[in-house]
């Protein structure tokens, strides 16, 4: 799945963007203002050194013509360009250090956004971007706006300061040698804008593919020992090659266009110099303009043209950063999922009941998911989901946790409608053993105290004794502090397992969402499993999302959905005997008579 990627093709995008991270800026004003003080010192100083130089030069010629040179006056005039070049080169450093930190600090502020985006976004939103798309926002987009705004404060704002500073000293040494020298500006406006115009998109499409790659990246090494044990690594790869050729082609087809920009406002700058030169000669020959004026002149028309050429290089960096910051602004002004009320009741403690009222949920008006669901479940019930893949299994409980809202309809817990109960205190009350566990990187006793702050050791000890964890625990050699590897890549699936459910046991929850996961276990550690889950499930009400049949037969309720609708609901024995929907399902699975009991 690719991630929506808005188009930013059009200029006002690239303005509204451009402007937008501008102000991203903002928190650190002041050492905006300190950082512009010591560009505008730096480039006043540089500025002023050619007409010293120059002054030095018609010393020069002036004592050569007469008298004799005045070494001692010349190295004075000299001295003084040589302390006010050093004085510019460490505001010049002062700045490039004050630039560097402002931009790392407004990435970190777009990065803390950013991540305090995400949880906040509805379920559906991440449902529909990879996750390596989303990583890709929050690491590389986010590190070329660092990049971006450095070069911004370092070199085009100085650049701008150049043009300004050097214009005026042109102007007051000779109007129409300035004129000449300008002249190009109009063709270098004109070239910059056509070629910014049409590599804006491509920069866009750069980072775009930068995310897909990321995200192919990510999918392959989470599930590389399949790509292994299946035989598809030449498949991996061959996807790899066509997304990293992707970025490739959008890259160098962005770097061309803008890299044009170098080469053709170079090639205007060396044509206006000759010009000058030219023109310049003649004025010296006629006594319009001495040796030392028309060699700060033409040093001049040099600062003049490289700060244009360096600006016109730097449009590929800077288009590339607003691209970066379209996708960031995009993740950051996504619709967030639905406030908590203000003013939330309050539920200190749950019996357990719960019920779907009328509830209905669809991601688009025309592609229902749940219909017009009732369902009552008591305190300490034990309800079994069962259905195909797409029935509406995993919503159902996706609803119950406010992962989504529904459509239409209600769903109460103790007679309290959830949406009026803040999600924390709604999810306080219930705990979740998943079938893709996720640990984090720490210590097993901080996997299991995951989910509730405080916990003392001895509750996290009762907690995994409770989940059938604590022996295998014991045989490590560290023990409860044994630090885990990413995901817990150095557990095996069941023991991964049996730590999840000893986190769920620490919560003390009233309501229970168990997805059965024990298909890549041993026999002995399902068993262990099985017997956890059974516990854990003891006084409480439980949502059983089951996909082998055999494991439910002790369900209190078994509800059979097909397409977002409740089909069939009763205990193991009675659906067996109407012979519909559970009962081909469970023929489907034992490969059995359809009416043969259990």
């Amino acid at each position: 799945m690719t991630a929506d990627a808005p188009s930013t093709s059009k200029p006002q995008d690239f303005r509204r963007s451009a402007a937008r991270l501008l102000r991203a800026m903002g928190p650190d004003r002041r050492l905006l203002v300190l950082c512009l003080a010591l560009s505008v010192v730096s480039v006043a100083l540089t500025v002023s050194v050619p007409m010293i130089l120059g002054h030095a030069t018609d010393l020069i010629v002036w004592g050569a013509a007469g008298d004799g040179v005045d070494f001692g006056r010349v190295g004075r005039v000299l001295a003084v360009a040589a302390v006010l070049v050093v004085i510019s080169a460490s505001c010049a450093f002062a700045r490039g250090r004050l630039a560097q930190d402002i931009g790392q600090r407004t990435a970190y502020r777009l990065r803390e956004q950013a991540s305090a985006k995400l949880t906040v976004l509805p379920l559906s939103y991440l449902d529909r971007r990879p996750r390596g798309d989303l990583v890709s926002r929050l690491t590389n987009d986010v590190d070329n706006i660092a990049l971006t705004l450095q070069q911004l404060l370092t070199k085009i704002a100085v650049s701008l300061l150049s043009v300004v500073g050097v214009l005026g000293m042109m102007l007051w040494l000779s109007p129409l040698l300035t004129l000449i020298a300008v002249a190009s500006l109009p063709v270098v406006a004109v070239v910059t804008r056509w070629l910014g115009r049409r590599s804006q998109p491509e920069f866009t499409e750069q980072w775009r593919a930068t995310g897909e790659l990321g995200a192919h990246v990510e999918e392959m090494f989470t599930g590389h020992e399949q790509v292994l044990l299946f035989g598809r690594g030449e498949d991996a790869q061959r996807i790899f090659d066509q997304r990293n050729h992707g970025v490739f082609e959008a890259a160098h087809r962005a770097q061309f266009l803008s890299g044009i920009i170098q080469p053709a406002t170079a090639f205007l700058g060396h044509l206006t110099f000759v010009a000058v030169a030219v023109v310049g000669g003649l004025r010296v020959a006629s006594g319009a303009m001495t040796v030392g004026e028309i060699q700060a002149f033409i040093t001049y028309t040099l600062q003049f043209n490289n700060p244009l050429t360096q600006a016109a290089a730097l449009v590929g960096i800077v288009q590339s950063g607003v691209a970066s910051a379209e996708r960031v602004f995009e993740l950051v002004d996504a619709d967030e999922q639905t406030p908590d009320p203000r003013e939330p009741q309050r539920l200190p403690e749950a019996s357990g009941k719960v019920e779907f009222e009328e509830v209905s949920f669809r991601y688009e008006p025309d592609e229902p998911l749940i219909e017009n669901l009732d369902l009552v479940v008591a305190p300490q019930e034990t309800v079994a989901i069962v259905g195909a893949t797409g029935a509406g299994k995993t919503t159902l409980v996706n609803l119950l946790l406010r992962f989504y809202e529904p459509t239409s309809g209600r769903i109460t817990l103790d007679g309290i409608d959830t949406r009026n109960l803040s999600r924390a205190e709604l999810r306080h009350h219930i705990g979740m053993v998943l079938q893709d566990t996720w640990l984090f990187e720490g210590t097993i006793a901080a996997n299991i105290a995951y989910g509730r702050d405080g916990a003392t050791h001895e509750e996290i000890v009762a907690a995994a004794t409770a989940a059938r964890a604590g022996h295998f625990i014991r045989t490590l050699p560290d023990g409860y502090d044994t630090l885990l590897d990413e995901n817990g890549a150095n557990l095996s699936a069941g023991e991964r397992q049996l730590l999840t459910i000893a986190r769920a046991f620490l919560t003390k929850p009233s309501i229970l969402v168990l997805d059965e996961a024990t298909s890549s276990v041993d026999t002995r550690t399902e068993v262990l499993i099985q017997h956890a889950m059974a516990d854990l499930r003891t006084d409480r009400t439980s949502f059983v999302i089951a996909h082998r049949l055999s494991t439910i037969r002790d369900a209190d309720t078994i509800l059979v959905m097909e397409q977002g609708r409740i089909v069939e609901r009763g205990r193991h024995e009675e659906l067996l005997a109407t012979g519909g929907a559970y009962t081909r399902l469970y023929a489907a699975q034992f490969a059995q008579p359809a009416t043969q009991p259990a």
